[in-house]
C-alpha cells in the first residue's frame, strides 16, 4: 500500500452540528416532533448518502445551503493524519462544495495531503468512478496500491472496490444504519471510528 485516500464528511470531519441545524430547520418548517423526523432520516440513511435532505424532500421541505462553518474535525483526526503521513502518501476523494483545500488548510491538516480531488472542482461526484480514477491518475498510483477510507458503502466502498482499490469502512455517523447486502460489497476492513485507523494500518501492512 502506497496511498491512502480519505473521504471527508463523517470520516475525518464531524458534521454533527450541521446535521442538528438542518434537522432543526426541517422540523420548524413542518411543525412536527423531532423524533418523528429523525426516524425518517435514519430510514433514508440506509440507502441515501444525504439522508437529511432526502427525508426533508419526502416531507416537501427544501433545506437551506449546507453551512460549512459548522463543520469541525473529529478530535482524533490531526494526530491520525500526522502518524499515517509518516509512512503513506495521503489524498482526499470527497463530495464537497468549492473551497475544500482552503477548509482543510484552515483546520491545520492541509499539509498532510498530496492530492485533493473534490467534486465541485472535479466536475463529477462519488459514486461516479471517474472521480476515483482522476485521483489515482493524479497520484500515478495503481488501484491495488491504494486504500479508500470512507463512511458510506454506496459512495466510498463499493465504487472503490470495483476499481480494485482496497477499502476501509468507517462506521461513524449515519453509516451505522447501512448494511452489507452481499459479499461483493464487503470492505477489506471495518472500524467503528477513525481512532482505530493507525493500529489497523500497522497490523494490515505488516
Amino acid at each position: 500500500m502506497k496511498w491512502i485516500f480519505f473521504d471527508l464528511g463523517a470520516t475525518l470531519v464531524d458534521e454533527s452540528d450541521v446535521y442538528e441545524s438542518r434537522c432543526g430547520y426541517a422540523v420548524r418548517q413542518l411543525n412536527i416532533d423531532l423524533a418523528e423526523f429523525m426516524n425518517k432520516v435514519y430510514e433514508e440513511a440506509r440507502i441515501s448518502p444525504t439522508p437529511i435532505r432526502t427525508a426533508a424532500k419526502a416531507y416537501g421541505v427544501a433545506l437551506p445551503q449546507w453551512d460549512n462553518s459548522l463543520e469541525k474535525l473529529y478530535a482524533a483526526t490531526p494526530d491520525i493524519l500526522k502518524k499515517l503521513h509518516e509512512k503513506y502518501r495521503l489524498g482526499i476523494i470527497a463530495n464537497q462544495s468549492l473551497g475544500t483545500q482552503e477548509r482543510i488548510d484552515h483546520w491545520g491538516i492541509g499539509q498532510y495531503f498530496d492530492i485533493v480531488v473534490a467534486s465541485a472542482e472535479a466536475g463529477c461526484a462519488k459514486p461516479d468512478p471517474k472521480i476515483f480514477t482522476m485521483a489515482l491518475q493524479k497520484a500515478n498510483c495503481e488501484p491495488g496500491e491504494a486504500v479508500m477510507v470512507g463512511d458510506r458503502l454506496d459512495n466510498d466502498i463499493i465504487p472503490a472496490k470495483k476499481l480494485g482499490m482496497k477499502t476501509v469502512w468507517v462506521r461513524q455517523g449515519f453509516a451505522v444504519y447501512q448494511s452489507i447486502d452481499d459479499e461483493s460489497q464487503r470492505p477489506d476492513q471495518i472500524v467503528d471510528g477513525i481512532d482505530e485507523l493507525v493500529e489497523l494500518f500497522e497490523k494490515w501492512d505488516r
